[in-house]
């Protein structure tokens, strides 16, 4: 099941596209944070692609593929490009990553990670 929760706190199950591109453009401060995350019994791990409007008005993709090893960031100064790659994760169309140069930020989740087994 796919859950779509934004920084105020509105969770919405099983969103539709409009309901996503809703959430999207209703960023801003004191709400500048959307997730999408995928919920399923039997998927390990953590899976979800997110969204930060940034004070510069940029925004910022981050993707993660279960494990923090495969956590990866991106910006863009493109609200239509970072709806389109957040619905494309969503319908797990394959390219939906196209477009972006994409960093892996992995290290500073697995830090955490490991802490918290201690």
């Amino acid at each position: 099941m796919l859950i779509a929760t934004d920084e105020a706190g509105r969770v919405s199950k099983r969103p539709s596209k409009p309901a996503i591109g809703r959430m999207l453009a209703n960023l801003q401060r004191g709400n500048a944070h959307l997730v999408l995350e995928r919920a399923e019994e039997g998927l390990e791990g953590s899976w979800y692609v997110q969204v930060l409007l940034r004070d510069d008005n940029t925004y910022q993709l981050e993707f993660r593929d279960g494990v923090a090893a495969e956590h990866y960031q991106t910006r863009t100064i493109s609200q239509e490009k970072a709806l389109t790659a957040m619905l494309g994760w969503a319908a797990g169309k394959a390219g939906w990553k196209d477009g972006f140069m994409w960093n892996n930020i992995g290290s500073q989740f697995r830090a955490d990670e490991a802490q918290g087994q201690d």
